[in-house]
């Protein structure tokens, strides 16, 4: 599983990485973390908004930190893909 945090590097982008990594650790779920920062990167992603979360390239998450229930709901559902 690809996960990106996407977000220039403010506050709240910050702590959106860290609920990320904490959800996959709680979760055991196999995932590769990346930290997007570079904004032609983020434009690529189609995303517009930060902080956002995209996980095997489906935009889950745009302009707010998500809890980390949603998060792990997020990575249950694609694990059983």
């Amino acid at each position: 599983m690809e996960i990106k945090v996407i977000g220039p590097g403010c506050a709240k982008c910050h702590k959106t990485e860290e609920i990320v990594r904490e959800a996959v650790a709680e979760s055991g779920v196999d995932a590769t973390i990346q930290k997007v920062t570079d904004v032609i990167e983020i434009a690529k992603q189609g995303v517009f908004g930060t902080p956002a979360v995209v996980i095997d390239g489906d935009v889950k998450c745009v302009g707010k930190i998500p809890k980390k229930e949603e998060i792990l709901n997020w990575l249950r559902a694609r694990a059983k893909m």
